[in-house]
C-alpha cells in the first residue's frame, strides 16, 4: 500500500472512514483514489467505459497490448515516475536517447542541434539564427507575464515574422487550428522547456506499456478495498438535502457519499452537474473552456521510416501533423516485430474530418504517408487502426491561469481533477499525477468544520 503523502496522515483523521466517489477512471482519477485509499477513505470509482486509463487505453495486436494514442515519459516527469516507483514499475522502464525531425517542402530535416538548425534550408540564414536565439532565450527567461501574451506575439517578436510564418505558425496550427492566435506564450514556454530542457533528449516507456500502470493501480486499489465499477456512467451529480454529494446512476439508482471528485472530461461536467444544488456557476466549473480533439491513425509496418521518435509534418497538403515512430523508443519484441507508427491530426470535434469514416481516414493518411516516403508499398502495411478522442487538451486563451477551474467546487465536499486544470504544466500523465496529488491533499484536508452543515438545505437532486 502506498505511503501517506502531503500530510495525508493528519488530514485523513479529520473525516475518518469517509466515503468518496470518484467519477472517471483515467490516470487522474486512479491516482487520486490511490492516495485517498491509502489515507483511510472508503473510495468508489465510477468508470463509464469498459476499460481504465482514459487516453492510455489499448488494443490488441498478436497478443501485444498497444496504446491507441502515443505516450512517452521524460526524465523530468517526477510525479509520474514517483507513482511508477511506488507501483514497482520504475526499475523496468526503458530509457533511450531520441531525436526530432521536421518534414518541410517534401524534405526531412533533423532538428536536434545548433548545426541542424543552421542546415534548415526552408529558413533564411538570418531566420535560422533568430529561431536558435529564441530557443536559448526561452530556456533562460522566467515564465512571468507569458500567460498574458500570445504565442504569436512572443515568437514573432523574438524570431521575426518570416520565421514565425514559416516555422512556428504551422506547428501551432497543427495543434490548435485557427485558434492558435489566442494561445498564451506560457503554453509554448512550458512545452519547449519540458522537451528541450536537457542537453540530450531522452524519453522513457514503462515495460508493459501504459496499460501496466493502470493494471497495477487497479490491483492495488482493489486490494485496499476500493470499489471500481466499470460500465457505470453517472447521469447526475448534485448535493442531497444533508449537503452530501449524491449521484444518480442508470435506472434511477441514487447513492450518497461524504465527498466526491469529478475526474472526467471537463466539457461534460455542465451537462452532468446540478449547478443550483451545488451552489456553483458555469464559470466555476470551466464551462466556457472548449477542448481540442484528435484523430489518431495507428499503423503497423514491416519497415521503419526515420531514425526519429517524432517528426513534425508542416506541409499543408499532408493530412496529418505529426509522425511518432514508437519503435524508435521501445523494442519491437513488444509489438510482435512490427514497426509501430502513429499519425495524429489535432482538430475540433465539430470539424467534418472528425465525423469521417475510419476507412476513408486511414486511406487518406496512408496515401499521405506514401507521398512523404515514396518507397513505401502496400506490402509494407501489416495492419492499421483509427482512434479518435473529442476531449484531449483545452483550447487556451490569454489569462488561462486565472480562468481555469479551482480544485474545490463545493468546500469540503466536491472537488475537480480535470485536464482543464493541469495548465501551465503540459497535458500529460505526469501533469495529471501532479493534479491528483493536489486534489487528494485538498480532499484529505477537509475537516468537519469546512463542510456544509445539516441545517443548510440545497436543492435536492431529482430522483
Amino acid at each position: 500500500m502506498a505511503p501517506d503523502r502531503a500530510g495525508a496522515g493528519d488530514a485523513g483523521r479529520k473525516l475518518p472512514g469517509a466515503t468518496v466517489a470518484i467519477i472517471g477512471g483515467g490516470i487522474a482519477g486512479l491516482v487520486t483514489a490511490f492516495r485517498l485509499g491509502a489515507a483511510g477513505r472508503r473510495v468508489t470509482v465510477f468508470e463509464a467505459g469498459a476499460s481504465l486509463g482514459g487516453l492510455g487505453d489499448t488494443f490488441d495486436h498478436q497478443g501485444h497490448p498497444l496504446e491507441r494514442f502515443y505516450h512517452c515519459m521524460l526524465p523530468t516527469d517526477r510525479h509520474l515516475l514517483a507513482v511508477l516507483d511506488e507501483l514497482g514499475l520504475a526499475e523496468g522502464a526503458v530509457w533511450k536517447p531520441t531525436t526530432f525531425g521536421i518534414q518541410s517542402r517534401s524534405q526531412l530535416y533533423p532538428l536536434n542541434t545548433p548545426a541542424d538548425l543552421l542546415r534548415f534550408r526552408p529558413l533564411s540564414i538570418i531566420d535560422r539564427f533568430r529561431v536558435g536565439l529564441t530557443g536559448v532565450w526561452g530556456s533562460l527567461r522566467s515564465a512571468r507575464g507569458l500567460d498574458d501574451m500570445t504565442c504569436e506575439a512572443w515568437l514573432t517578436g523574438l524570431s521575426g515574422k518570416r520565421a514565425f510564418d514559416g516555422f512556428w505558425r504551422p506547428m501551432l496550427e497543427a495543434k490548435f487550428g485557427d485558434r492558435y492566435r489566442e494561445v498564451p506564450a506560457l503554453w509554448f514556454w512550458t512545452r519547449f522547456n519540458r522537451e528541450k530542457g536537457a542537453k540530450v533528449e531522452r524519453k522513457g516507456y514503462p515495460r508493459g506499456g501504459y496499460r501496466a500502470i493502470t493494471d497495477r493501480l487497479a490491483a492495488r486499489l482493489t486490494q485496499a478495498g476500493t470499489s471500481i465499477r466499470m460500465r457505470t456512467p453517472v447521469e447526475r451529480l448534485a448535493l442531497g438535502a444533508d449537503g452530501r454529494p449524491r449521484v444518480r446512476l442508470p435506472g434511477g439508482q441514487v447513492e450518497d457519499f461524504d465527498q466526491l471528485v469529478y475526474a472526467g472530461p471537463n466539457a461534460l461536467l455542465s451537462g452532468l452537474a446540478d449547478l443550483p444544488s451545488l451552489g456553483a456557476s458555469e464559470a466555476g466549473i470551466g464551462a466556457g473552456i472548449d477542448m481540442q480533439g484528435v484523430v489518431n491513425a495507428v499503423l503497423l509496418l514491416r519497415r521503419g521510416l526515420t531514425p526519429h521518435y517524432w517528426v513534425a509534418t508542416v506541409d499543408p497538403d499532408i493530412p496529418f501533423q505529426g509522425i511518432v515512430e514508437t519503435t524508435n523508443l521501445i523494442d519491437r519484441e513488444h509489438t510482435g516485430g512490427a514497426h509501430l507508427i502513429y499519425l495524429m491530426q489535432y482538430l475540433h470535434r465539430d470539424d467534418p474530418v472528425f465525423a469521417t469514416s475510419d476507412a476513408q481516414l486511414l486511406e487518406r493518411y496512408w496515401q499521405g504517408l506514401k507521398s512523404l516516403f515514396p518507397g513505401l508499398g502496400e506490402g509494407d502495411l501489416i495492419d492499421s487502426r483509427l482512434f479518435r478522442s473529442p476531449f484531449v487538451e483545452p483550447i487556451y486563451r490569454l489569462g488561462y491561469q486565472r480562468r481555469k477551474p479551482a480544485i474545490t467546487l463545493v468546500p469540503g465536499r466536491v472537488f475537480l481533477a480535470t485536464t482543464a486544470q493541469v495548465y501551465p504544466e503540459v497535458t500529460s500523465w505526469n501533469g495529471s499525477c501532479r493534479l491528483a496529488e493536489e486534489v487528494a491533499t485538498a480532499v484529505l484536508g477537509a475537516s468537519q468544520a469546512s463542510v456544509p452543515s445539516p441545517e443548510w438545505r440545497p436543492t435536492p437532486i431529482a430522483t
